[in-house]
């Protein structure tokens, strides 16, 4: 494909956004591997006139031809012309084109047309971005890149690799910087419900107070993660270890996967170990990489404190699930500081897109309407004072997700209080598993975060 000659052909602030689809976006396709048979402009992505300018699916035999058939698509890409009414389209990461645009792409990837869907893409030709859909999550697979004539090739590259071999794994890490709001409780419960639901998952207690380890009564395996930190040469699948609790009868039942915490975290933290460690906070991330292909979820656990296992945790994570108390105002604003503080600067760092927030949820309190009303008001002070701080940060969607434009929606996900959640602890079994009730409440969380459909 001949980049070079592609770009000279179309105008500087070209106003068109067929021209942008017709010499932009197909070669773009072409080049990906779908041919014109395998690709289709204009695609219903459901209800509406809510059409994508592209979608592509390979043909699995003559029989399936995608063009024709305008099923199950694989690919969406919503293109855009590079200027409108004389203003030039800016799809440079956080402007408003560009915010507006991803939003667009994430509305079509989870279209009810499109639940084969795992890729979207974004350009006009100026900028692009790959976007990854897993279950009800849309999260950047690349960061939004300026195009160039001696760096399109290899973007395109990049782009047909990551498409052609899927990872099947969500990594999450659930954290808050705030302690005591439930995130061991949340790891080990929210792991319990998706194997329920026959996903794969794998845990990472990556925290030095190792409660997720003990609370399921587990030991570091044949090799410790925190060895393969520093050792290039040791292999991380030796980490794992499964939990397989016994039923009445004795039997052991294999649940789902855990690499334990190990005991001397600590003293790493104390003699300033991390400093030693290549490539720092990524180097988790890196690990971790050996199991994408294994697992449908890695869910991590990692410290309070905003410090190397911490950074560790949310660097290696594709998104960060934030778990708040309503009645405790501290961890409302703390997960402000996450958002827009914690999670820029691994985003910085990794200079890939990710990870990014998902909503706040609270967390096993009760809430009447008078604290309901107490806590609305603190949250529409932090979305104010977040907003006075960054212009271009809109806290908004982060507490109030629900909410549009002239519908203030003050909805939250809200995981109630129930004592067997506690007492799962002494049991070393997750409290899922121990009552109806309580699994009722994790699956609702598990559907609203993560399971289409």
């Amino acid at each position: 494909m001949n980049w070079n000659d592609i770009l000279d052909n179309i105008l500087p602030d070209e106003p068109v956004q067929q021209v942008i689809c017709d010499q932009f976006a197909k070669p773009l396709l072409e080049e990906l591997g779908f041919s014109d048979q395998e690709r289709r402009p204009n695609f219903n992505t459901g209800p509406g006139a809510n059409k994508v300018d592209f979608a592509a699916r390979h043909n699995t035999n003559t029989n399936d031809i995608f063009f024709n058939s305008q099923i199950n698509p694989y690919l969406l890409v919503e293109v855009k012309a590079r200027s409108t009414g004389g203003a030039k389209i800016d799809l440079s990461e956080g402007t408003p084109h560009y915010l507006k645009t991803r939003k667009q792409l994430e509305k079509y990837l989870l279209s009810p047309k499109c639940h084969t869907a795992q890729w979207g893409i974004i350009t006009n030709s100026v900028h692009i971005q790959l976007f990854r859909r897993h279950g009800k999550v849309v999260f950047p697979a690349t960061r939004c890149e300026l195009i160039k004539k001696d760096n399109i090739a290899d973007i395109v590259a990049n782009i047909k690799h990551l498409i052609n071999k899927p990872p099947t794994a969500l990594t999450v890490c659930v954290y808050n910087n705030k302690g005591g709001v439930g995130k061991t409780t949340t790891v080990i419960n929210l792991a319990a419900i998706l194997k329920k639901q026959h996903k794969k998952v794998l845990l990472v207690d990556f925290d030095l107070q190792r409660d997720l380890t003990t609370s399921l009564k587990l030991e570091v395996g044949n090799t410790s993660l925190l060895d393969c930190l520093a050792d290039t040469k040791l292999d991380v699948r030796n980490t794992v270890v499964p939990f397989s609790p016994a039923d009445k009868q004795g039997n052991r039942l294999h649940m789902f996967d855990v690499i334990p915490s190990d005991r001397r975290m600590q003293e790493w933290t104390d003699n300033n170990m991390d400093a030693q460690i290549q490539k720092g906070v990524r180097r988790l991330r890196d690990l971790l990489k050996a199991f994408v292909y294994d697992y449908d979820y890695i869910l991590i656990d990692c410290p309070t404190q905003w410090l190397f296992f911490s950074q560790s945790g949310v660097a290696a994570s594709d998104v960060v699930l934030i778990p708040t108390k309503h009645n405790g105002a501290t961890s409302l604003h703390n997960a402000a500081r996450v958002i827009t503080k914690f999670i820029p600067d691994i985003q910085k760092e990794r200079k890939d897109g990710g990870p990014i927030a998902l909503p706040i949820f609270f967390n096993g309190e009760k809430m009447t309407e008078a604290q309901h009303k107490i806590t609305n008001t603190e949250i529409k002070q932090i979305i104010t004072k977040a907003q006075q701080a960054q212009p271009a940060f809109n806290l908004l969607p982060y507490y109030w997700p629900k909410a549009t434009q002239g519908n203030i929606d003050q909805t939250i996900f809200s995981i109630p209080n129930h004592a067997t959640v506690a007492n799962a602890a002494f049991s070393h079994v997750p409290a899922v598993f121990l009552n109806k009730t309580v699994a009722e409440n994790y699956l609702g969380l598990a559907k609203e975060y993560f399971l289409h459909g």
